[in-house]
């Protein structure tokens, strides 16, 4: 069996049902656009990678974006834009592709790099962009708690995860916590995305989810609950 071959090489395996970016890659476009949304409201990509490496991240979503190809995500949300024109993203990523900054490879992305060198250097040209963008939009930037930050990128994990599970893409919570340790860099000593919802109480997963609702700059309509994520909390209960 496949799960046989994965050991026989070493690697760390999981079962995944079909869907666009499976269990792992459909969970972090809703975690990049929070990412984007904070940025729009007000707070910094570094602000935005520091709180959730403080966390216990390996990287946060920016310099994981500069690091595999901010042109990757660009392309993505292209095709989204004609599948599914109601899904709203944040512009500064694209903005940032059109000025040609795809990240590491091209020696600039959210961040700039010296040559031969992977340190992200806080760019001087991308918070001009990013400031003129907020002016444009008519958003006055606001102060962003490095808790609310973590809560919103990782509670977006969550509900999709929930979605995931219900839709039987994954067949069990662990099995979507083993994919984010091992592949996606989540704190090991946090167990996991559905873990760690556990441990926080789903019922005030929820709540928090409700209160990111109200956010006239996010996407109300991602933040109602998974119904599986609404039971589990209505019920006391846990994914695990």
């Amino acid at each position: 069996t496949v799960m046989a071959l994965g050991k026989k090489i070493k690697k760390t395996a999981v079962v995944s049902g079909v869907c666009d970016g499976f269990i792992g890659n459909r969970m972090i476009e809703q975690y990049s656009r929070q990412a984007g949304f904070m940025v729009d409201e007000g707070a910094t990509p570094q602000q935005v990678d520091k709180a959730i490496e403080k966390f216990g991240f390996a990287m946060g979503p920016f310099r994981m974006g500069d690091l595999a190809g901010n042109d990757i995500g660009w392309a993505i949300r292209k095709r989204r834009a004609t599948e599914r024109p109601d899904m709203v993203y944040s512009r500064t990523a694209d903005l940032l592709c059109e000025m040609g900054r795809f990240g590491q490879k091209t020696g600039a992305g959210w961040y700039d790099y010296k040559p031969g060198k992977r340190d992200a250097i806080p760019s001087a040209l991308v918070v001009e962009m990013i400031e003129k963008y907020r002016k444009d939009q008519g958003i006055t930037p606001r102060k962003i708690s490095d808790e609310e930050i973590v809560q919103r990128l990782v509670f977006a994990l969550v509900n999709e995860a929930a979605r995931i599970l219900e839709e039987g893409i994954a067949a069990r919570a662990s099995d979507i916590d083993m994919v984010y340790l091992t592949g996606y860099g989540f704190p090991l000593f946090r167990g996991g995305p559905m873990f760690y919802a556990d441990e926080f109480g789903l019922f005030n997963v929820v709540q928090a989810m409700q209160r990111f609702a109200q956010n006239p700059r996010d996407d109300g309509k991602f933040w109602q609950p998974a119904p599986l994520l609404a039971r589990l909390a209505a019920e006391g209960k846990t994914f695990n």
